[in-house]
């Protein structure tokens, strides 16, 4: 794995809202953006975990705070938002990462099964990015970007309902793109491939060593990888860029 490095951008005074930040992707996220001088709102359902994001971000010399909230309940999130607007004023970046898998194959797939990954990987997106958008085009500037996943893209046996919801993340990110570009907000998704992470480690080290024959690159990606490919969406520089989904795997989806 070649040694990590952030990307030299400046948020400085720039708010950020990141959902499931309490560990994998969303921490590494939330850590990049304090970095970069932004004041970060982690969310998550697990508080302790959120805590210890916090406490990294703010031992970088970051500002931040943990919120628990349930992503999928709209009047939560919708307070969520106002609060962070009435402390810190403005909201110009979300990051809509929150997500969760109940695999199986879809003949014995339950209904609990289907209904939890969509009300949470979808409804959730579509929640936080109605309640943040309000204030983005008012303001005439924001940047969202929805984590989607390349299972979005090209499937994955057992993952109907996943991949159902990514795929949805990445309609919902082409088609908003066309409300919101006006306003001078831009909104991006980023499908990332097999990255290092909890979820990649409970799959096994035979099916790991696997997936590696599969991607180009014949390794798997890192957290920080993701990371720095939403903070350059996340960033002023790109503001020409929107629609648009960054797959960052190696070259698997070609």
């Amino acid at each position: 794995m070649p040694e990590q490095t952030d990307l030299q951008i400046d948020l400085s005074g720039q708010v950020a809202i990141v959902t499931g930040a309490s560990q994998g992707l969303g921490r590494a996220m939330a850590l990049a953006f304090g970095r970069a001088g932004a004041k970060v709102a982690c969310v998550a359902r697990n508080g302790e975990k959120l805590k210890e994001t916090v406490k990294a971000i703010e031992e970088s010399g970051g500002q931040a705070e943990a919120i628990s909230c349930d992503v999928t309940d709209r009047e939560s999130v919708d307070q969520l938002v106002d609060d962070i607007v009435e402390k810190w004023e403005k909201v110009d970046i979300l990051v809509n990462n929150a997500g969760i898998t109940r695999d199986g194959l879809l003949p014995r797939m339950s209904d609990d099964d289907w209904d939890s990954v969509i009300q949470t990987n979808l409804r959730g997106t579509f929640l936080f990015t109605r309640a943040a958008s309000r204030y983005m085009m008012r303001a005439r500037y924001g940047r969202i970007i929805n984590i989607a996943s390349v299972s979005g893209i090209i499937g994955n046996p057992g993952q109907t309902n996943y991949s159902a919801s990514k795929a949805g993340m990445i309609g919902m990110t082409r088609s908003l793109s066309r409300e919101l570009a006006g306003r001078k907000v831009t909104i991006n998704a980023v499908a990332p491939g097999f990255i290092e992470s909890e979820m990649t480690a409970a799959l096994g080290p035979v099916v790991q060593e696997e997936a590696k024959k599969r991607i180009p690159a014949k390794r798997l990606g890192s957290a920080e990888e993701v990371a720095h490919a939403v903070l350059f969406l996340a960033s002023p520089a790109a503001s020409y860029i929107c629609g648009t989904v960054l797959t960052v795997d190696g070259g698997l989806t070609g």
